[in-house]
């Protein structure tokens, strides 16, 4: 699968890493909805963490279709709230 968080690039994750990304989107999505922002800001930062520990960089310009796209780190409760589905920033 193919990960990008907008401002920084694209990563190259195995298939199997995606129930760990969704449990982190979980809450995420939790806090979003209590309006805990520093929950909010403390898991955005792991699930994008999570993506850079687990995935392999593509090159700067490599323009692969992204089958995830992930807000950038200082992205604000209000900016990720327009990119959210009703399941979270990863569907599933």
């Amino acid at each position: 699968m193919i990960v990008r968080i907008m401002g920084e690039g694209q990563w190259k994750l195995a298939d199997g890493h995606f129930t760990e990304l969704n449990t982190l989107d979980d809450e995420l999505l939790q806090e979003m909805e209590s309006g805990d922002g520093e929950g909010f800001r403390s898991t955005l930062g792991a699930l994008l963490d999570a993506v850079r520990r687990l995935g392999e960089p593509l090159p700067d310009d490599a323009l692969e279709p992204s089958e995830l796209i992930l807000p950038a780190p200082d992205a604000t409760l209000d900016e990720v709230r327009q990119m959210l589905s009703d399941d979270g920033l990863i569907p599933g």
